[in-house]
């Protein structure tokens, strides 16, 4: 087998590498220049992400910006970043996107494809960024599922559940659907605990119980909403009582209501105040007490 010359390698390789694939208005496109443009758009990714770490780790930490203003602020930067960048490589590679119609051509094509899902979830980012119905370390509740959010990308958004689970929700969820954010505006939620006291209670003694029972504990917020404390019914077999108090961190909620709970078990017991529970009567119908002796 005769060998091949060194030259022929090269010769049909620079063929290869320059030979036109397609053209793209009046601009033939080669191997060489496709993969110009990968390297290019790869390294603008990698530089986007880099600028966007040293943002929230190095420039934002300097001034006094919400967590959740300094991520969007620098996800923005990032897709602006990208944008000028991806525009620039075709630039660069000889393909003319003025007015970047071939861009929206492409992408009307693909829409045509099946691409709908992913174009309305990429819209959906953009006005989750802008209108900020939610940012980065709030406490919401979307689909049953209750968590942090955690990252907010082009096509979802990442929630960590309270039990330490990754959630990935598209960003159409929050534009379309009702979600739930505690920590949209005032900090502050409300807690509600029920619970029955016997007919036999003093209900003065009830009430105070439960005043002092929200008051004392340390993450109750006394400032503008003081506990309080109401009789809502009259139950089967209690008075049905409700303690209402305001908590500043909505991610401590379920602690509160816990440790609430718990006061009220051990306060109720020391002050003698019963909780009752439920009691039936059964009457047997059609069978007398002699009868049944004789049996």
């Amino acid at each position: 087998m005769e060998n091949i010359p060194f030259d022929s390698i090269i010769e049909f390789l620079q063929k290869a590498i320059t030979t036109p694939l397609f053209t793209v208005k009046e601009t033939q496109i080669t191997l060489s220049s496709l993969l110009v443009l990968m390297i290019l758009i790869a390294l603008i990714v990698v530089i986007s992400k880099m600028l966007k770490r040293a943002m929230l780790k190095k420039l934002f930490t300097r001034f006094p910006i919400e967590i959740g203003t300094q991520y969007t602020r620098a996800r923005l930067s990032q897709y602006v970043v990208m944008s000028l960048g991806i525009v620039f490589s075709f630039q660069f590679v000889g393909i003319d996107l003025s007015g970047l119609t071939v861009i929206f051509g492409l992408l009307s094509v693909g829409i045509g494809f099946g691409l709908q899902n992913l174009t309305s979830n990429f819209v959906s980012g953009l006005i989750v960024m802008f209108e900020r119905p939610i940012a980065v370390g709030d406490r919401v509740l979307v689909d049953n599922i209750e968590g942090d959010v955690t990252e907010i990308n082009i096509r979802s958004t990442r929630i960590q559940s309270v039990n330490n689970v990754s959630y990935i929700v598209p960003n159409t969820e929050f534009v379309s659907s009702t979600v739930v954010n505690y920590s949209h505006g005032e900090p502050e939620i409300k807690v509600d605990v029920e619970v029955g006291v016997s007919y036999n209670s003093d209900l003065e003694l009830v009430k105070k119980t439960l005043f002092e029972i929200g008051s004392n504990h340390p993450e109750v917020s006394s400032l503008r909403n003081k506990p309080e404390v109401f009789l809502l019914s009259f139950g089967d077999s209690s008075w049905d009582m409700r303690l209402r108090v305001w908590v500043d961190n909505p991610k401590r909620k379920m602690y509160v209501l816990s440790d609430l709970n718990s006061a009220i078990v051990e306060k109720f017991r020391e002050r003698k105040i019963e909780i009752p529970f439920p009691q039936r009567d059964l009457y047997v119908r059609g069978l007398s007490a002699p009868e049944w002796k004789e049996k």
